[in-house]
C-alpha cells in the first residue's frame, strides 16, 4: 500500500511519515551533532580560526537535514546546541557544576534543527536563507537574557578580528554579524545538497555585504586621549595587589586616564581614608584613575563598584549591575543553592547596582564623557547602546578572569570590546587585572592587546567619537525581525500540516 505521500506525489519532507529509528541507530547521529556542536567554537579566540564561522556549521545542517523525521531533526538541533555551548563554556564547568547540564540550554537550538531539516531541500532556497538564519538569531537572542545565563559565544562575536564584517554590527548589532554568517552557511549546506549555483552566488554575496557596507572613518568628538591600563597579573592578597597597581602606577607617564582592572581594590574605600589618599596622590601625579573595589561594606555587603578617583579624592562611583550567574550570585538561591556544595558556585550573592553612570576625564573644553562598565558587562549590547544614548564618547571596562587565566575565556572577553566598539562607533579599553587587556577604535580596530602572560601597563591612545550608529539609533531590530519570521513561518507550518 503506498503511503499519502506517494498518492498525492507530495516530496514535502513534514508528510514523512516513516517509522523512528531503533534506539542504537538513533544515538549516533545525535552523537555527530553533539561533535558537530564543538565545531564552531573553533572560530572563537584562541584558535584564531575565525575564517572558520563561514563553513562552521555546514556539519551540524547536514546532520539535522538527515533526519527521518523533523521531531528527530529537533533532537539532534537539541544535541548539537549542547556541544556548542559545551565546548564553548568548559571552562565553567568548575563554577556551575551540574547546572549547565540541568538548564538543558541546547533546547534553544530545536527549531534551529527542524528548520533546516524542513527547508534544505530543492525549490526552498530563500526561505532557508531567510528562516534558518532567523531561527538561530531568535534563540541566540532568547538564550541571551541575563536570567538565562546572558550573552556569551554569540557567533557573530566569530569575527571580532574584521572591521569590515563588523560594519554590519554597527547597522544591525551582532545579531545582524550572526545572521550573515549562519545565512551562508546555509547557502554552503544547499549547494551541497542540491548543487544549486543560485546558493553558491547568494553565499558570496552575503560574505560581501560587510565590507559593501564599510567606511574606514569615524567622526571624531574630541581630541585624542591617552589611557594607561595597569595589568599586575595574577597576585595573591589584596595588600599586594593595590601594592602592585600603585607601583605600576607610579612608572607611568601622565595619562588622560589611568584604569585599574576588576577588585583592584580589596578594602572599603569609604572606610580606608589613607588608600584614598594614596590614590588621590596618583591621580594628581599620573591623571585621574578609575579603580575597581570590590569588598564587603558596613553593612556586610560585597559589590564590585568602578571608583573614579581625581585630583581631589572620589569623584564618582559604579556599581556593577550585571552579575555573572553562579560565579557572582546563584539564581533562585533558595531552590540552587545546592549547586554551592557540589562546585566552586558563589557562597553568597554580590549586590548588583541599580542604574549606569557617566563620568568626565578631564577638565574645561576637552574634558570626555565615558562610561564605566565591568567585566561581565561587556557582553551585554544593550548596555553598551544604553550609555551611547546617555552621551558616552568612550565605554571603558574593568576586567578580571584570573580564575579562568589558563582558558580561552580572557582571549573570548577581551574580543568582545571589538563588537561592541562596532555596535555603538565608541572607541572601547578594557583593563584586565590579570589580562587579556585590550583596546580598540570606533570601529572595532585592534589598537592594543596585552595577553595573559604580560605584567605592567599598556599605553593606549583612542579618539573619542560622537556619532550614533544606527543600531545606537534603533537597537535590536534585527533580533526582533528574526523573531517575527520565526513566528510567521511556525504559524505557517503548523497551518500546512493541519491542512493535510
Amino acid at each position: 500500500m503506498r503511503t499519502a505521500a506517494e498518492r498525492t506525489g507530495s516530496s514535502d519532507p513534514a508528510s514523512d511519515e516513516r517509522q523512528p529509528a531503533p534506539k542504537g541507530a538513533r544515538a549516533r547521529p545525535r552523537l555527530a551533532a553533539l561533535a558537530a556542536g564543538a565545531l564552531p567554537v573553533l572560530a572563537f579566540p584562541r584558535t584564531g580560526l575565525d575564517w572558520f564561522a563561514w563553513v562552521a556549521l555546514v556539519p551540524g545542517l547536514l546532520l539535522v537535514r538527515s533526519a527521518a523525521t523533523g521531531r528527530e531533526a529537533a533532537v539532534r538541533g537539541w544535541w548539537f546546541g549542547a556541544g556548542f555551548l559545551a565546548a564553548a563554556l568548559y571552562w565553567l564547568i568548575p563554577n556551575i557544576g551540574p547546572a549547565l547540564v540541568a538548564a538543558g540550554a541546547g533546547v534553544m537550538w530545536t527549531g534551529w534543527g527542524f528548520a533546516a531539516w524542513a527547508l534544505l531541500r530543492p525549490g526552498r532556497l530563500l526561505a532557508a536563507l531567510v528562516v534558518v538564519p532567523s531561527v538561530w538569531v531568535a534563540g541566540e537572542w532568547a538564550r541571551s537574557w541575563h536570567a538565562l545565563g546572558g550573552p556569551w559565544a554569540l557567533y557573530g562575536a566569530t569575527q571580532w578580528r574584521h572591521p569590515v564584517v563588523l560594519s554590519l554590527a554597527s547597522l544591525g548589532g551582532v545579531w545582524l554579524v550572526t545572521f550573515a554568517l549562519v545565512a551562508v552557511n546555509t547557502a554552503v549546506a544547499m549547494v551541497l545538497v542540491t548543487r544549486s549555483a543560485s546558493a553558491a552566488v547568494l553565499a558570496t554575496l552575503i560574505a560581501l555585504s560587510g565590507p559593501a557596507l564599510y567606511t574606514p572613518s569615524s567622526e571624531a568628538a574630541g581630541r585624542p586621549m591617552r589611557i594607561a591600563l595597569v595589568q599586575p597579573g595574577v597576585v595573591d592578597g589584596p595588600d599586594r595587589r593595590f601594592a602592585d597597581g600603585e607601583r605600576i602606577t607610579s612608572a607611568l607617564p601622565a595619562a588622560d586616564l589611568v584604569v585599574w582592572g576588576e577588585s583592584s581594590v580589596g578594602f572599603d574605600l569609604d572606610r580606608r581614608p589613607d588608600l584614598v589618599a594614596r590614590l588621590t596622590a596618583l591621580a594628581r601625579a599620573h591623571g585621574p584613575l578609575l579603580v575597581n573595589e570590590d569588598a564587603r561594606d558596613a553593612s556586610g555587603r560585597i559589590a564590585k563598584s568602578a571608583v573614579f578617583i581625581g585630583p581631589d579624592g572620589v569623584q564618582g562611583r559604579y556599581v556593577k549591575n550585571r552579575l555573572v550567574p553562579f560565579g557572582e550570585y546563584i539564581p533562585l538561591r533558595r531552590e540552587l543553592g545546592w549547586v554551592a556544595r557540589i562546585s566552586e558556585a558563589a557562597k553568597e550573592d554580590r549586590l548588583p547596582g541599580t542604574g549606569l553612570v557617566l563620568m568626565r576625564a578631564g577638565g574645561g573644553p576637552d574634558a570626555v564623557t565615558f562610561a564605566p562598565l565591568v567585566c561581565f558587562e561587556s557582553a551585554f549590547p544593550d548596555l553598551s547602546r544604553a550609555v551611547v544614548r546617555r552621551g558616552a564618547r568612550l565605554i571603558v571596562y574593568e576586567s578580571a578572569t584570573s580564575t579562568f587565566q589558563d582558558s580561552w575565556a580572557p582571549a573570548q572577553h577581551a574580543s568582545l570590546g571589538a563588537v561592541r566598539a562596532a555596535e555603538t562607533g565608541r572607541p572601547v579599553v578594557q583593563a584586565a587585572l590579570t589580562g587579556v587587556s585590550a583596546a580598540f577604535d570606533a570601529k572595532g580596530r585592534r589598537l592594543a592587546w596585552s595577553d595573559t602572560s604580560r605584567r605592567g601597563s599598556v599605553l593606549v591612545e583612542v579618539v573619542p567619537a560622537g556619532s550614533r550608529t544606527p543600531y545606537d539609533r534603533f537597537g535590536d531590530y534585527a533580533a526582533w525581525l528574526a523573531v517575527g519570521v520565526v513566528l510567521v513561518s511556525g504559524a505557517f507550518a503548523v497551518r500546512t500540516r493541519r491542512g493535510r
